[in-house]
């Protein structure tokens, strides 16, 4: 998400990572791409632990991330438990979302009872066993069954007696596209025809070049999410080494094929000059600035937040060349919070089949419960804002073409130099060979200062 942009911020990011990692326990990182394994149909029940009768008033802060319906849902579970009350901060900037926490850890105060945790950033938190509650001891083991096998041990120490926090969403990457502009344009609307007519890069490039001459507009809405798109399907590793946490970035021919896809849409003019999460951005999204957007299953959330005038305009179809996955969450006990047993009981609920279920039709997060995904409710639902399509089809489609990759703690610090680097190329007209080597260089002084 929206990502810090000057030195001095960076570098106050990373003294506090150290202070985090200094006063953690022992390591547990856990490779954060642990290849899928087949997982039982069958759902273990979560059991509601806390006492509906209690009269002791409990009030748990939750820290929450994006566009979810956690804080509706919130007000029905309190609704059956009127002794909890739970207080709700929401952010979209992963960067500040986490850092938050990093400085409540080290200062000893100021954590929530619950925090959001995102899969980029596990790898900060996940050798700190000593500052999270561990959810085994909660009863997590007995649940473990019910989610996806890779998506679990993402969040889980190697040998699998810590569990740092329950698997939310996970995030595999869809093309959503506006039916009126392809009509206009003259591309077929049905998705399996749109999709044939982009289903490799070099064709993508082909449709959004003349889609630019033929309406005036931008195919893409954003460099950041065509980056993003064709970057997410490395092959194992993006920016680092999972044997030894090395930079191999401008090693990987991933990594350079997106940059120079994204550059050669910039000096095309079919990718769209705003920022991420601007205000800009999410008008386009409502008014149809652009034909698509390349986002994970949770982005439909922030196309019907944007976009309500655009109900029923837009469909969902796969990626060129594969998918990637962007994201997913974990829901974790700090343990400067008071209330771990009811603060449990309820992320537990929260999480549950029935509320993933809900989570996903309002706000299109993708479960990571496996039992939904041949559950009728679950591909049988279609999504007016979507034209009456079922959605759910075509995350199930992007997840079984997903191939895990290696992140590393210093991704999303890596990241930003790349995509700095083609905003360069887009405001500035910056020669984009020397941006390249520009991102590299901060790269890997990043990593050997870490």
């Amino acid at each position: 998400m929206k990502r810090g942009k000057k030195w001095p911020m960076l570098l106050l990011s990373l003294m506090l990572t150290a202070s985090l990692a200094a006063c953690g326990g022992k390591s547990s990182t856990q490779d954060a791409q642990t290849t899928p394994e087949k997982t039982t149909d069958t759902t273990t029940e979560q059991t509601d632990n806390t006492n509906k009768d209690s009269d002791e008033k409990v009030e748990l802060t939750f820290w929450s991330l994006g566009t979810t319906n956690y804080e509706e849902l919130g007000k029905e579970y309190t609704k059956e438990h009127p002794n909890v009350t739970i207080k709700f901060q929401n952010t979209s900037d992963q960067t500040a979302h986490h850092n938050n926490l990093t400085t409540a850890l080290s200062a000893g105060s100021g954590a929530p009872d619950i925090f959001m945790l995102e899969i980029g950033f596990m790898e900060r938190f996940i050798t700190a066993e000593d500052k999270f509650y561990n959810l085994n001891d909660l009863g997590a083991k007995d649940i473990a069954g019910n989610y996806l096998d890779w998506k679990w041990k993402q969040g889980s120490s190697k040998d699998g007696s810590f569990q740092i926090g329950l698997p939310t969403d996970i995030g595999p990457t869809v093309v959503y596209y506006r039916t009126d502009l392809a009509e206009k344009a003259g591309l077929p609307t049905d998705p399996d025809a749109f999709g044939k007519e982009i289903d490799t890069w070099d064709k993508f490039a082909a449709v959004a070049k003349q889609f630019k001459e033929k309406t005036g507009k931008p195919f893409a809405d954003l460099t950041d999410l065509v980056y993003n798109g064709v970057r997410d399907q490395s092959d194992g590793e993006i920016y680092f080494s999972k044997e030894d946490g090395s930079f191999i970035g401008d090693k990987n021919p991933q990594v350079k094929k997106a940059y120079d896809f994204t550059v050669k849409g910039i000096q095309e003019g079919w990718i769209g000059n705003t920022l991420l999460w601007s205000p800009e951005w999410g008008q386009a999204t409502n008014d149809g600035g652009f034909e698509v957007m390349l986002g994970p299953a949770w982005m439909a959330g922030n196309i019907k937040s944007n976009g309500p005038d655009s109900s029923g305009k837009w469909r969902i179809t796969q990626l060129p060349e594969g998918a990637g996955n962007w994201g997913g969450s974990f829901l974790t006990l700090p343990k400067q919070g008071k209330h771990p047993k009811e603060a449990y009981a309820f992320i537990s609920w929260l999480d549950d089949k029935e509320n993933q279920l809900e989570s996903f039709k309002s706000k299109g997060l993708m479960p990571s419960i496996p039992a939904l995904y041949t559950d009728e409710a679950f591909t049988g639902f279609k999504d007016d804002f979507f034209g009456g399509q079922a959605t759910a089809v075509e995350y199930g489609k992007a997840a079984q073409r997903v191939k895990p990759v290696y992140y590393g703690p210093l991704h999303d610090q890596t990241d930003t130099f790349f995509k700095d680097a083609l905003k360069n190329v887009l405001e500035k007209k910056a020669d984009p060979a020397k941006e390249w080597d520009a991102a590299v260089e901060k790269a890997k002084t990043l990593a050997a200062r870490s």
